[in-house]
């Protein structure tokens, strides 16, 4: 008897500023569990914002493939999305990653509010009020203060089964935020992970009874917003121990403040304000352990003889991981 795989097809929508996630699923017999396997598909365009209604066919290339560690004999397929002559759509941002050769190493930290359905306020605010000011929720334990344990434990778990190379989680600053990270060889690569682990998540409120807030700044006052480091090096900055390169390229991302805000989230403005431990938007600095800097130069790097990342603070929770990446990847070898 023939071994029925579930394909479970994903890919990112038309709506802007911000992106959606799409999937759906394929049934295919004796499937091999290899990428090359994965048959280019079509969907409605017309139904994303990616096509008009007389011409709504758009193709879903399979770029990256994941055991689904929820699905029997299922797999989780990231796609990019291609127009109907297979040049890439112009919502399609992984195309413009000028990575090829896997040079870039990319470490996304995903924040996020874990939001109640049924209240639409964040795990621990009460109705009609708000819990205790910030302070105790950062890395807290203990059900006062820590809310929403059991599942971004599950998630971790899950992500874990799938192969993604999940590094942690914390509980964040402000009550009901939280936190993974990720770290990929290829930025192409950290793109198709932190999307795949963000479906892992999203699909995991189902069960719960949650979703997931990706605002920069889904409350308002005295509370931290979220944001997605994007800590980042080529073999330039792992290898040379030079600290002229990493102020020049430091130096290239100051230049080029615009370019990288236009691809970094909506609404980021309200996130960026100079205020818990963030750079104003339209100002740029850098600085060795400056956690309200623009990009911070970790202390590792400088103890290991100038060797090693740099870390921009500045992207949004909601931003998409290939444009970021993309963008860093272009100023960091302008830099050169």
């Amino acid at each position: 008897m023939a071994i029925k795989a579930k394909l479970e097809y994903i890919w990112l929508d038309g709506h802007f500023p911000t992106q959606n996630m799409r999937c759906k699923t394929m049934i295919i017999n004796d499937f091999s569990g290899n990428l090359e396997d994965c048959p280019v598909w079509c969907f409605d365009g017309s139904s994303t914002k990616q096509a008009k209604g007389n011409a709504s066919d758009c193709l879903l290339q399979p770029v990256a493939i994941y055991p689904d560690p929820v699905r029997i004999d299922g797999y989780l397929v990231m796609n990019e999305v291609l127009n109907p002559d297979s040049t890439p759509h112009i919502s399609n941002k992984r195309s413009t990653i000028d990575d090829d050769d896997h040079d870039f190493w990319f470490g996304f930290e995903q924040e996020y509010f874990i939001m109640d359905v049924e209240t639409q306020l964040p795990l621990g605010f009460p109705l009609g009020g708000y819990p205790g000011p910030q302070g105790l929720y950062y890395c807290s334990v203990g059900g006062k203060n820590t809310h929403g344990r059991d599942f971004v434990e599950e998630h971790a778990d899950l992500c874990l089964e799938a192969g993604i190379t999940f590094e942690g989680l914390n509980q964040e600053v402000a009550c009901g935020q939280w936190e993974f990270q990720l770290f990929a060889k290829g930025a192409k690569k950290a793109g198709d992970e932190l999307w795949i682990a963000r479906y892992l998540l999203d699909r995991l409120t189902e069960k719960y009874g949650y979703y997931i807030e990706y605002h920069p700044k889904p409350v308002t006052g005295d509370w931290n917003g979220s944001g997605m480091h994007a800590n980042f090096s080529d073999t330039n900055l792992r290898t040379s121990g030079d600290e002229e390169i990493f102020h020049k390229v430091c130096k290239a991302f100051g230049e080029n403040i615009k370019r990288h805000m236009d691809v970094y989230g909506a609404h980021n403005e309200l996130r960026l304000t100079g205020l818990h431990e963030t750079q104003s938007i339209d100002q740029f600095s850098y600085g060795v352990s400056d956690r309200g800097a623009s990009i911070r130069i970790p202390i590792g790097t400088v103890e290991d003889g100038w060797r090693g990342r740099l870390e921009d603070r500045r992207p949004a929770s909601n931003g998409d991981p290939y444009n970021i990446a993309s963008v860093i990847v272009k100023t960091t070898k302008s830099a050169y």
